[in-house]
């Protein structure tokens, strides 16, 4: 049986580890500046790190625009385009599978974050509410 990678640390663990401590230190910094604010700071940021696009949102729409491109272009220029799509939809399903993308590599370095992330510095804040 093929042994899969668990959902939530899928991503971290195709991350280079100097990007995912880069990451990581940023959270924590965050999370120390606002220790000393007050309650309407820290759920004025609560509220914008629900906004915040992660790697999953930023991989999807990333591939959907380009699958809308190759499809129009395939169908309107050359029958050639349409290889765009194909290579697209095996990018989506290596990630699917192994949580691993070539497109992937550009988005952490780019210092988009995963939903756990995301969560990991929201539930801290949440903390500081408490």
């Amino acid at each position: 049986m093929i042994e899969l990678p668990a959902t939530t640390k899928r991503v971290q663990n195709h991350t280079p580890e100097h990007i995912n401590k880069e990451i990581q230190e940023e959270i924590e910094r965050r999370i120390e500046y606002y220790r000393g604010r007050n309650e309407k700071d820290i759920k004025k940021r609560i509220a914008s790190l629900e906004k915040e696009w992660n790697t999953e949102r930023v991989l999807e729409a990333n591939a959907s625009t380009l699958v809308i491109i190759g499809s129009i272009m395939g169908a309107s220029v050359s029958r050639k385009w349409n290889l765009l799509p194909a290579i697209v939809g095996t990018f989506l399903l290596q990630h699917a599978i192994q949580g691993w993308c070539p497109p992937l590599s550009v988005i952490r370095r780019l210092g988009i974050r995963t939903p756990g992330e995301i969560n990991q510095e929201k539930s801290a804040l949440e903390d500081l509410l408490k």
